[in-house]
């Protein structure tokens, strides 16, 4: 109730199959009310950290064990909870889908089927109220944030033998999200035509986020090759290049495979210090395993570049404050469904300024076309965005949201970092 007007409330929620970028099931959840509907997509993680609120699968032959009937089902028992309640109490309506949930990671019905509905609920109560989705979630809003293009693919995005998971490249000296993006797409095509020059045409085929994955074994030869094309593109002084390490996905046996050999932590904090000492590298995310907060904090404490926490801190509030106390990271990579509700992830960066930590909005491997992180990234004003390369449609789907969003704001719109 609002000065005494009824508010639009939950009327029924549904769900059905669809698939992911990578060909696999998901869900899609949409609520109903008497004056609106909206719909919202579950992503799905390659490389996902152990703490992650758990994705419900059905497990036997069907889809290879991948279908999400059990979560579709559980749908209706996440409907029969919220029935009734507000659409614009996302906070209210979020508790009670944890609280029926009774899990502390989602388990019971699926970090897929509680993400789902908790976007679809925001993504109504903006049809209902008549807004844009950023403009409901953050009336003030009108940052476009800075794109985090993933062009070259190794780890578990790809089959190279390459140890890191992705480089990308981050036009920071942009002036507007436009420009920005024509420089990201630029690049990214220079870069294409110095991988077929090199490797040949069948090197350029792309991986789960679009970024090639030529047969580069080295980090350092991957990114002399990121350097080629920025400089051929006449982006020099104006573009950096950020890692996603994913280490957890190379440790083993307490040693990391990278480069063709195992090395110890201590070798792998000299490999990066160099690193952010030749190359303009402007974040490295989970630069080493996911339990191991004093290494980050080692590498963190040498300022070399922004040291981003995303399988360390699962968009987990007990986790960031962790990485905070232990000055292990200065920036959160925020995914809504490593949690499992809007709200969660609302306050996950909400503590995050709080404590001078920056937050970047990201994407999963296994997207769909769902623009909602693009609205969540202006809304949350923080000036960041990992979608992908500027390449498949459900990595351009976001950028090109944006560009929408650049449009809607006219001359309000500002790019960039805040602050």
């Amino acid at each position: 109730m609002i000065y005494g007007v009824l508010l639009p409330q939950v009327k029924e929620v549904t769900a059905r199959m669809i698939f992911d970028s990578r060909g696999n099931p998901t869900l899609q959840a949409t609520v109903l009310t008497a004056e609106a509907t909206g719909s919202a997509d579950a992503p799905s993680g390659a490389s996902t950290g152990k703490y992650e609120a758990v994705e419900l699968r059905d497990g036997g032959q069907a889809y290879h064990g991948k279908g999400v009937s059990r979560a579709i089902e559980n749908v209706r028992k996440i409907s029969d909870a919220i029935k009734g309640m507000e659409i614009t109490d996302q906070k209210k309506i979020d508790d009670a889908i944890i609280k029926a949930d009774g899990t502390p990671n989602k388990a019971n019905f699926g970090a897929n089927a509680t993400v789902a509905v908790s976007l679809a609920i925001s993504r109504t109560a903006a049809h209902a109220t008549g807004k844009e989705l950023f403009d409901y979630l953050n009336p003030s809003a009108m940052r476009l944030p800075i794109p985090m293009m993933n062009i070259i693919n190794g780890g578990k995005h790809a089959g190279s033998g390459l140890a890191i998971q992705e480089f990308m490249i981050v036009p920071v000296g942009a002036k507007s999200f436009s420009e920005a993006m024509q420089m990201g797409s630029e690049t990214y095509h220079t870069l294409k035509e110095l991988v077929e020059d090199k490797y040949g045409k069948a090197a350029a085929g792309v991986g789960d986020e679009g970024g090639f994955a030529p047969p580069i074994k080295k980090a350092r030869d991957a990114l002399d090759l990121i350097m080629k094309a920025i400089d051929k593109s006449g982006y020099s002084n104006m573009m950096k290049i950020s890692l996603d390490c994913a280490a957890s996905s190379f440790y083993v046996k307490k040693k990391y495979k990278i480069d063709g050999r195992s090395t110890s932590t201590k070798k792998l904090l000299e490999l990066y210090l160099g690193i952010t000492n030749d190359y303009p590298i402007f974040s490295i995310e989970d630069p080493f395993d996911e339990e191991d907060f004093k290494s980050f904090a080692e590498l963190n404490k040498a300022g070399k570049c922004r040291i981003v926490g995303d399988d360390l801190t699962v968009t987990n509030v007990e986790k960031i404050q962790k990485a905070i106390n232990m000055g292990s990271i200065n920036t959160l990579l925020l995914k809504v469904n490593q949690i499992g509700t809007l709200s969660e992830a609302m306050d996950a960066a909400m503590l995050c300024r709080n404590n001078r930590c920056d937050v970047i909005v990201s994407h999963r491997s296994g997207e769909t076309c769902d623009t909602f992180i693009a609205d969540l990234a202006v809304a949350l004003d923080c000036g960041m965005i990992k979608s992908g390369a500027p390449c498949r449609s459900e990595r351009l789907s976001k950028y090109n949201r944006l560009l929408e969003i650049e449009s809607l704001l006219g001359t309000k719109a500002v790019y960039g970092l805040p602050g």
